[in-house]
């Protein structure tokens, strides 16, 4: 019998014995078996230790053994014999066979269930191993702890919370809760799904002393973005002398990495060293510590010193120097791994890509691109995004719109995304909404990242109604980039009411959505809306950033409420965040565009740090404040301190200049540092040549503006209006129509002061006639005065008087000026007696209007009633201001 036993080993051909086997002790475990064989005889027993021992089961060599156990008649009356059958039927990933052989043993134990429960583990076949317990817990099987964690650990990979809290419940009624393995697959199963306050309670229920546990604790945290808790359990666990282990440390290192606290970092680094861990897992952690906070040296020589070393830690110091922006040591480390013949994943392709998505860089891109295909990744999705997403920043457009095509078999939501949102970041609005129908029509469903990109260029409300109607359809329209993205572009469209009603259906609001409607409120003027929506925030537990207080001030800026700014001065001030540039510079512009100069220069010296934001928004209020001596000084103390100068800041500088030599100056500034085709500082040129008597230039730094908008454009009809060349600034108005662009109010008062200036008194009627007929523009007071001008200054008084009477609107101090204006330069004084006693009543404390009535009479020869309008003005207190000049 040993004889042909000892054969029968010999033609399996069992490799060197490396694995430990199976224990009779342990086979003993379980359900009683009454008078069932635990044990073959010692012979047999030697022959299955000897192949449990091997390196490899072989589905081959485990039947043949099989059969012989069969031949001999081990089974079915040795348990020992049927568990380690089922253990190597098992790992020969034979489930089917391992599940048959179940079913002919007549009475399993606990480690027949649980081989079979853990074996389906293995193979991520979750559902299988939920079967299977099911169906041990109907047959009345009792489970012990191993059971319990492995079914745990099913259900947290099916993301079943339910079912892993019905299993924690038996696990608790049939005494096994305290074991430290059921506890730490709870705290894993609710830490996966989100639920880590509930992996909380459960580790908290009993005090642990199982390192298992606060493994499972400490990761679900970091998984959960909760980094600084991961710390915090770290520091506990060293009070209550647990020791960590090297899943611990791996663990505590990732949060380090997230935190960026390299301090904390380099202590679990030293207790490393001093437990000499080599575990790779853990040096890959080291390495991606000292990657993530920008030391690539300390991460470079802690790579160089791994003994050991995978895909994640070669993909980690790539990663690193390509955060650092070294793309060439990125290259050149991906080609040592190459020679090292690592396996690569798609995570280190698409880190060497990001690489390679540099202008200088697009030989090297080719050259991986070809690589990709040689190695058969390009049929990977994630690998075929990234490749697009590198072309598309290398401008490469007909190559990414190639292989874009070429992208069938792979071709998902993700890789339409990539190509929508390239487009939409390069400011091809039109491609990138092109390119989102050709998606629906090929049947594709977008995803959150389609919605957010397209949602972003679309300008148009009709549009951007469509798409929102899609998102509803697919349930998308709930998520928060999709619902912000969709609110943020109601806003744009200036439909302020759908905006609000889509942030209102968010079921959950970040920092960002509730900023971004704030912003819209404050961006479309209505500071009351975006101070209460900062209220509810606030209501709601939310803690406000730094962009969201600088949303809430420019609130205040629109209402020029310094009592509101102030108090939310006191709420940045307790936060802490006064002395950060970003809102030190907010802060600053709220007082200056408050009228607070006093205050908004204190802040500004205040601030330890000094940024372009903070100095432009003083500029600017300086300016708008009428400073300009203070504009221009401190706009030179920026460029002494070569802080770099954007639209903004140049705007606000040339809206304080009068001198024409400065203004040449800043004008070849603007020049050197390229902003001259800038909308804002365009249109800013513009303004200031016009002040300064240059009409010239002022057509010239008009012409250099790439794409003039309407605010250029009426800069340029103004200039025209306020120098009296009437036909010119009538041509430029014709040419903005010719282009498409829809004039304003704005606009029309400056074409009627120029039909005013130039006498074109028909034009003038007709351009007036055109706002509402044209255009949908209803008049206010200041195209009615502009009109009383028109007809006052071509000597029609009476007609203008008329048509002061014909208005819809009650006519304000400023028409009855503009009629007092035109009587005084034709010698109307009865008329001229009208107007002024009208605008004395409307604005009483003028001394213009006085004086204007009184060298009315005067000019006529009515020295008496002139005489007495200046007594007039003494006995009311009206004082005249004496007039100066710069000779």
């Amino acid at each position: 019998m040993n004889c042909q036993l000892n054969r029968n080993l010999q033609l399996l051909k069992v490799v060197p014995p490396v694995l430990g086997g199976f224990k009779p002790s342990l086979a003993a475990k379980g359900n009683p078996t009454g008078g069932m064989n635990l044990t073959p005889s010692l012979p047999a027993l030697d022959l299955f230790n000897e192949y449990a021992k091997t390196r490899h089961c072989t589905l081959e060599k485990t039947r043949i053994l099989h059969a012989r156990s069969l031949q001999t008649g081990w089974l079915p009356s040795t348990l020992f014999v049927a568990n380690s059958l089922l253990g190597w039927y098992c790992k020969s990933q034979a489930m089917l066979d391992a599940v048959k052989l179940f079913d002919t043993i007549p009475e399993p134990n606990v480690i027949s269930w649980n081989t079979v429960i853990s074996s389906y583990n293995d193979r991520f076949l979750f559902e299988e191993s939920w079967r299977f317990y099911r169906r041990m817990h109907a047959s009345g099987f009792p489970p012990n702890d191993i059971t319990y964690g492995s079914v745990l650990s099913a259900c947290a990979s099916l993301s079943a919370p339910i079912l892993g809290e019905l299993v924690y419940s038996l696990s608790e009624k049939n005494g096994s809760f305290s074991s430290g393995y059921v506890r730490a697959g709870m705290i894993d199963l609710f830490a996966k799904n989100g639920r880590l306050e509930d992996a909380f309670k459960v580790f908290n229920e009993v005090n642990c002393g199982n390192v298992v546990c606060w493994n499972s604790m400490i990761s679900g945290a970091v998984r959960n973005g909760q980094n600084s808790v991961a710390l915090h359990l770290f520091q506990r666990m060293g009070r209550e002398f647990m020791l960590p282990n090297t899943f611990t440390f791996s663990s505590v290192l990732t949060a380090c990495g997230a935190l960026e606290d390299i301090q904390i970092g380099r202590a679990v680094h030293g207790w490393v060293i001093k437990c000499n861990s080599k575990d790779v897992f853990v040096g890959t952690a080291i390495v991606d510590l000292y990657a993530k906070v920008g030391d690539m040296d300390e991460a470079a020589k802690e790579f160089n010193r791994m003994p050991v070393r995978n895909v994640v830690s070669w993909t980690a110091i790539i990663s690193g120097f390509v955060k650092k922006d070294d793309s060439v040591a990125a290259l050149k480390i991906f080609r040592q791994m190459k020679s090292t013949n690592e396996r690569i994943n798609n995570f280190t392709i698409t880190s060497v890509l990001t690489a390679c998505a540099k202008p200088d860089m697009a030989k090297e891109a080719i050259q991986i691109h070809c690589w990709i295909v040689k190695a058969g990744f390009h049929l990977d999705a994630v690998v075929g995004a990234a490749l697009l997403n590198t072309y598309l920043k290398l401008d490469a457009f007909d190559c990414s719109e190639m292989l874009f095509s070429e992208m069938d078999e792979i071709k998902n939501p993700g890789i339409w995304a990539v190509m929508i949102s390239s487009l939409a970041q390069s400011h091809n609005s039109g491609r990138a909404v092109e390119m989102f129908r050709k998606m629906l029509q090929e049947g594709q469903r977008p995803d959150k990242f389609s919605y957010s990109s397209i949602l972003s260029v679309v300008n148009c409300l009709h549009l951007g109604r469509q798409i929102h109607c899609h998102a509803l359809k697919f349930g998308s329209v709930f998520d928060l980039s999709v619902g912000s993205s969709l609110f943020t572009m109601y806003s744009k469209s200036g439909s302020l009411q759908d905006s609000y009603e889509v942030f209102e259906q968010i079921p959950f609001r970040d920092n960002v959505s509730w900023t971004s409607m704030i912003a819209g409120f404050a961006e479309h003027g209505c500071g009351k809306q975006a101070l209460s929506l900062f209220r509810d925030m606030v209501s709601a537990g939310n803690k406000p950033d730094q962009n969201t207080l600088t949303a809430a001030l420019g609130a205040c800026s629109v209402l020029q409420s310094l009592h509101k700014g102030r108090e939310i001065h006191g709420y940045v001030f307790r936060a802490g965040l006064g002395t950060e540039s970003f809102a030190g510079g907010a802060l600053v512009s709220m007082y200056a565009k408050c009228g607070a100069l006093a205050f908004a220069s204190k802040v500004f010296d205040m601030l330890p740090k000094k940024d372009q934001v903070a100095c432009s928004s003083l500029v600017s209020g300086y300016a708008q404040n009428g400073l300009l001596e203070e504009a221009v000084v401190l706009f030179h103390e920026m460029i002494a301190s070569n802080f770099k100068v954007d639209s903004f800041t140049i705007s606000s500088a040339l809206g304080a200049i009068n001198s024409l030599d400065l203004g040449l100056q800043v004008h070849t500034l603007v020049t050197k540092v390229g902003l001259a085709s800038e909308l804002s500082v365009g249109s800013s040129l513009v303004t200031m040549y016009s002040k300064c008597g240059n009409i010239v230039d002022c057509s010239k730094a008009f012409d250099q503006i790439d794409e003039p908008d309407l605010i250029s454009w009426t800069s340029l009809i103004a200039s025209y209006a306020s120098h009296g060349k009437g036909e010119e600034a009538l041509q430029v108005y014709d040419h903005m129509i010719e282009k498409g662009i829809q004039p304003d109010a704005v606009t029309f008062v400056e074409i009627i002061s120029a039909c005013s200036h130039a006498g074109l008194v028909e034009r003038g009627h007709s351009c007036f006639h055109s706002m509402t007929r044209d255009f949908g523009i209803e008049p206010d007071n200041r195209h009615f005065a502009c009109m009383v001008d028109l007809l006052g200054r071509s000597g029609r008084l009476k007609e203008a008087e008329r048509f002061i009477d014909s208005m819809p609107i009650d006519p304000d101090s400023l028409v009855w000026t503009s009629l007092l204006a035109a009587c005084k330069l034709h010698g109307d004084v009865e008329l001229g007696k009208v107007a002024a006693e009208k605008v004395m009543e409307l604005a009483p404390g003028r001394s213009g209007t006085y004086i204007s009535l009184s060298n009315i009479f005067a000019d006529v020869g009515k020295w008496k009633e002139a005489v007495e309008i200046r007594r007039r003005m003494s006995r009311i207190g009206v004082i005249k201001e004496p007039g100066w000049s710069f000779t």
